[in-house]
């Protein structure tokens, strides 16, 4: 391969090339580039379709084979690698989900291998554990005493659980969270690596980490071996479009390439992996001024708060700065900075939260959505609002009259004695309403050991005659023979074979009755669940 070109997007321009060409097709896909839609009378209905379907092709002479790339795809790759740091890097058209489990599938290659792991994960590496028939062993996540928020596990959680499980395959995590927060990782590679173990991070969240000063580090950065990141969240490439990059000694690559033509399908998108390309050039070209006016969006919002402290920013402690103004003199104390578990904050994931403690995050968010704003996800406290390369900051001044407008609309708790209001982690949606702090999120998980013993996974379905379905207040003390998944951001609380604590269950009823949707259980109103039948022994 010559010199890598990085103002070239090679499998956009191949699109790009095979469009113009106007060649008939006697090849799949059906549309014929679009002429089924255009030569009907339901052109007009197809509406954008129709001109993405110009660029929608297969495997033929000229486009290259995602499974075995040997020219433009190859080529993109390549730059990607460039791009982001890695030595190798592969495009993944069925998002990150794709990326855990061909991670999976490589290191835990047979039935019955061990992988560590902290238990806050995404339901597809759950998924990834019982395709591989892997055994787990799950790490308690360090919980942020300000936010409440669960992180990533801690550097001495990793090393005694690889001194307990030696035969552990390698070690994975979540980084950054869905909330942006992150620790040092360098700490854990460090740890992985002495143990003759890979480090895989699931960095979804992460794709534009390491491109501009004002972000964190990436993981490659930090020392991980294999590295998830979906380009369509926090960069500019079409839903599903992900990339998977690898680094150094700890991965068989041969293995994972296999594993990946697993999980992918043998007909990828081709509009999709052109999303990537460009994706990828537009950082190649523009480099830092690429996120300019995304920062420039962030920075009006911080500005606007400043003004407006009834709603604050989470960020480390490190990073706060006392604000007194209108909610000081309304009576709503600054909360004491307290040590954080987490050192970064990403700047384009804005969490924010009503300081009054008056709204809870769900309800902000309803108000939100009621201005014509629409955020990312909210939990118990917080709203989580996703900026990127492409917000405005004309935008972040509407998002801030929303803000202004709210405030103004909702009411002030009324002071306690002494002239100050109880802080804002004392409450939730409902006025004075008492929660504990780390149980406000749907991403967080409790009532597991600092190391797990293994919990062995598998496809075995479960039998429908060993279950019954019981109201959940009722399910505490009960086994769970299904997953239970508030989505976003997708973490199971609950998977089958797992008991249910009295707070696990509290904390579910507590999500129900503010408005989180759940996936994956027979009851997405969650009113009942699915368990094991105590006949059964509760048994998974």
């Amino acid at each position: 391969m010559d010199k890598l070109q990085p103002g070239r997007a090679p499998v956009y321009e191949m699109l790009e090339q095979y469009r113009h060409k106007g060649n008939i097709s006697y090849h799949v896909p059906g549309h014929k580039n679009g002429e089924a839609y255009r030569s009907t009378v339901s052109a007009e209905s197809a509406g954008y379709l129709t001109e993405v379907m110009r660029y929608d092709v297969t495997e033929i002479t000229g486009t290259d084979d995602l499974h075995h790339p040997e020219g433009v795809i190859r080529e993109a790759q390549e730059l990607a690698a460039d791009c982001y740091g890695a030595e190798e890097s592969y495009m993944l058209v069925g998002g990150s989900t794709a990326g855990n489990l061909a991670l999976i599938l490589t290191v835990c290659s047979e039935p019955g291998r061990l992988l560590i792991l902290q238990r806050n994960v995404h339901k597809s590496v759950i998924h990834g554990l019982m395709l591989a028939g892997a055994r787990a062993v799950f790490l308690e996540p360090q919980i942020d005493p300000g936010s409440g928020l669960a992180v990533a596990p801690s550097a001495e959680t990793v090393q005694a659980a690889l001194a307990a499980y030696p035969e552990a395959a390698g070690v994975l995590v979540t980084l950054p969270n869905y909330y942006g927060m992150g620790i040092d990782l360098a700490p854990l590679a460090q740890a992985c690596h002495t143990s003759g173990v890979p480090l895989l991070v699931d960095e979804a969240h992460g794709a534009h980490y390491g491109q501009h000063p004002a972000l964190p580090a990436g993981a490659l950065a930090g020392g991980a071996d294999g590295v998830v990141q979906s380009t369509h969240k926090m960069l500019t490439a079409l839903t599903m479009g992900a990339m998977l990059h690898v680094q150094g000694p700890w991965l068989d690559r041969a293995l994972l390439r296999q594993r990946l033509a697993m999980v992918q399908s043998s007909s990828p998108s081709y509009p999709v992996m052109a999303s990537l390309d460009l994706a990828r050039r537009l950082l190649h070209s523009q480099g830092t001024g690429a996120f300019t006016a995304g920062l420039a969006a962030v920075d009006v919002l911080r500005r606007g708060l400043t003004a407006l402290p009834r709603f604050r920013l989470l960020q480390p402690a490190s990073l706060q700065q006392p604000v007194c103004g209108e909610a000081c003199a309304a009576g709503v104390s600054t909360p004491p900075l307290r040590g954080a578990a987490y050192v970064t904050q990403d700047p384009f994931k804005a969490v924010i939260y009503d300081a009054a403690g008056v709204l809870g995050g769900f309800e902000l968010q309803r108000r939100l959505e009621e201005r014509g704003i629409v955020p990312e996800m909210s939990d118990d406290r917080h709203v989580v609002l996703a900026f990127s390369l492409g917000s405005k900051a004309e935008e972040a001044a509407e998002l801030l009259t929303a803000l202004q407008d709210i405030a103004a609309q909702t009411s002030l708790p009324a002071p306690q004695i002494g002239g100050t209001a109880a802080p804002a982690a004392s409450y939730n949606s409902r006025e004075g309403d008492a929660i504990s702090p780390g149980h406000i999120s749907t991403w967080n998980n409790f009532d597991i050991p600092a190391v797990s013993a293994p919990v062995a996974f598998s496809t075995r379905p479960v039998a429908a005659g060993e279950t019954e379905s019981i109201e959940l207040e009722a399910s505490a003390g009960r086994i769970a023979a299904e997953m239970v998944i508030p989505y976003p951001p997708g973490i199971p609380l609950l998977y089958p074979g797992e008991s249910i604590t009295a707070s696990v269950c509290h904390r579910l009823i507590r999500l129900r009755t503010g408005g989180a949707k759940f996936q994956a259980c027979a009851d997405p109103a969650l009113q009942h669940i699915m368990v094991y039948n105590i006949q059964k022994g509760g048994e998974a």
